[in-house]
């Protein structure tokens, strides 16, 4: 499966190189949504996160003869993306440069996780309730109050479904830093649908 990806991904470069329109266009389709996504954690509306996108993808055109292949391309264009969205924000005002957004509180109340496992578990929770598009929103909206850093981190790994080294080579963040990161966002996202769901016990 792997090796169909990257021969895939071979061919669509090869075809970008090559000027193929077609090719642009599948690019496009491929990522553009989540590249919309991934901006808008960044900057401050999403008309700026469209001018970022559509920045990033001009980018990617134009250096398409310059990707070596030590990344995936998704990394590649996600990396570029991630860089032109920070500086964007920075020249905006809105933002601190990524690497010091920390997070100095702690993920969970310390009496409910204990050497690497959950020591509290949710009460059963009714599924279609769990399942119902106010229950969807109620984990938009917690994941919309994270931190940048934990907000990037989870959006990728759990919306976008990228693997742990997709992210760290797309955010440049060590193994350790995402993980922590990881833990941080999926906690705090666990606690607010906790809430929501024990609302009406």
């Amino acid at each position: 499966m792997e090796h169909a990806v990257q021969l895939e991904e071979l061919q669509l470069v090869e075809a970008l190189r090559a000027g193929d329109e077609r090719a642009f266009e599948e690019l496009v389709r491929m990522y553009q949504g989540a590249l919309l996504r991934v901006a808008q954690i960044y900057v401050s509306s999403r008309a700026v996160a469209e001018e970022v996108v559509a920045d990033t993808l001009l980018a990617v055109l134009n250096g398409i003869d310059r990707f070596e292949g030590r990344s995936s391309l998704k990394t590649w264009i996600f990396r570029i993306l991630a860089n032109r969205a920070k500086t964007r924000a920075q020249r905006e005002g809105r933002t601190v440069p990524f690497s010091a957004l920390g997070d100095s509180e702690p993920a969970v109340e310390p009496n409910r996780f204990d050497r690497g496992h959950w020591t509290a578990f949710p009460a059963d929770w009714p599924e279609a309730r769990l399942l119902g598009d106010e229950t969807l929103k109620v984990v938009e909206d917690a994941i919309e109050k994270l931190p940048p850093s934990q907000r990037a981190v989870i959006t990728l790994r759990d919306v976008q479904g990228w693997s742990a080294e997709e992210v760290c080579n797309a955010l440049e963040l060590t193994g350790t830093n995402q993980r922590v990161l990881l833990h941080r966002a999926r906690s705090k996202v666990r606690r607010a649908l906790e809430e929501y769901l024990s609302e009406d016990e």
